[in-house]
């Protein structure tokens, strides 16, 4: 009965190498586009001074690409102690938390920023929909598009109760309208705009979809719940 079963397996092992191989070039590929300009801010970053890394595009990517292996370490060092107390699903909850802390903080922090011109000119508001997306251009689109993208991608996976489109929907949206609430209060010089809030929102459901199959549903054990003790025998 079972005289398939070891053909199905050097396929999917090909399936893994050639997903591997690929997001290696991918990675490579990415690194060697933005070595220079990553470079260029390096020693700004390394001798600890705010203006020219922290306050710059440039600086903020090379900072989250240095945190990567802390981030993976927190991780790591969440999931042993879940692990150790006996949590169901430890590593998901895990990489989850770190996932949306690590992937979210960089981008409203590039959001953030003040223009040129912050505190001297008064907020604006653009809110009929719709009319900046031909301003904003590819990069713009695809820039809101994963503001939140991490927080659609690992929410779910992290909290049952998060587990549908819509909540996910609202989830980015809400936390877009704080993010453009905040921009126009401080008068930082950008344009809180009711399109960016549609793009955020939907770069999020976006990411939804993309983690669906790993989604924690309501029928699973709660993630924070220690697995019960084995039953002894009578």
């Amino acid at each position: 009965m079972n005289h398939h079963a070891p053909l199905s397996a050097p396929p999917r092992r090909t399936r893994r190498i050639v997903l591997l191989v690929l997001v290696t070039l991918g990675v490579a590929g990415a690194a060697f586009v933005v070595r220079r300009p990553l470079m260029m801010s390096a020693p700004t970053c390394l001798a600890g001074r705010w203006h020219g890394c922290l306050d710059t595009f440039n600086g903020v990517v090379l900072v989250t690409l240095v945190a990567l292996p802390p981030a993976g370490l927190v991780a790591w060092l969440l999931a042993r102690r879940r692990r150790a107390a006996g949590v169901a699903s430890a590593w998901r909850s895990s990489l989850a938390e770190v996932g949306m802390v690590h992937g979210t903080v960089p981008f409203v922090w590039l959001t953030m920023m003040p223009g040129a011109a912050a505190g001297a000119v008064p907020g604006r508001l653009s809110l009929v929909p719709l009319r900046d997306l031909a301003t904003m251009g590819p990069l713009g689109i695809t820039g809101n598009l994963l503001v939140f993208a991490a927080l659609g991608f690992f929410a779910p996976m992290r909290w049952a109760a998060l587990a549908s489109l819509p909540r996910i929907l609202a989830l980015g949206a809400g936390c877009s309208v704080l993010v453009e609430t905040a921009q126009y209060v401080l008068r930082l010089d950008r344009v809180s705009s009711v399109d960016d809030v549609l793009v955020n929102a939907a770069g999020a459901v976006l990411a939804a979809l993309a983690s669906r199959r790993w989604w924690r549903t309501t029928a699973e054990e709660p993630a924070d719940r220690p697995l019960p003790a084995p039953v002894p025998a009578s």
